[in-house]
């Protein structure tokens, strides 16, 4: 994600990964699981998902490199993974903008097709 000159992420890079993140139906699936279960490890979440812990492992992986998880060390050596709402949230302000600029196309396309009736 490219920093913007404060250091922080810019906002249309973190909605950019978020939704390469989401494009996948098995990352989807790994983080509906968090939110249900809350903070797993990957052996957690594969016994509630149709795929190996090797494959829930990348997923995580990719989801972390997007923000959307963080990596928490546990007891006797187990990573649990808890999900992080800020990049989600840019990505909700990203649509939001994009839908209020549509609306806006959408009511002026309205008013012009009423004017010609």
């Amino acid at each position: 994600m490219r920093p913007d000159p404060a250091g922080a992420p810019d906002a249309e890079a973190v909605a950019e990964a978020v939704f390469a993140a989401l494009a996948d139906p098995t990352r989807r699936a790994v983080l509906a699981a968090l939110a249900e279960a809350g903070p797993s490890t990957a052996t957690d979440l594969a016994r509630t998902l149709p795929i190996s812990r090797q494959a829930v492992s990348k997923h995580l992986g990719l989801l972390a490199d997007a923000g959307l998880v963080v990596a928490e060390p546990g007891e006797r050596r187990r990573v649990r993974f808890r999900l992080r709402p800020a990049p989600m949230q840019v990505a909700q302000q990203f649509l939001a903008a994009l839908a209020r600029d549509w609306d806006g196309h959408l009511a002026r396309l309205t008013e012009l097709l009423e004017e010609e009736t």
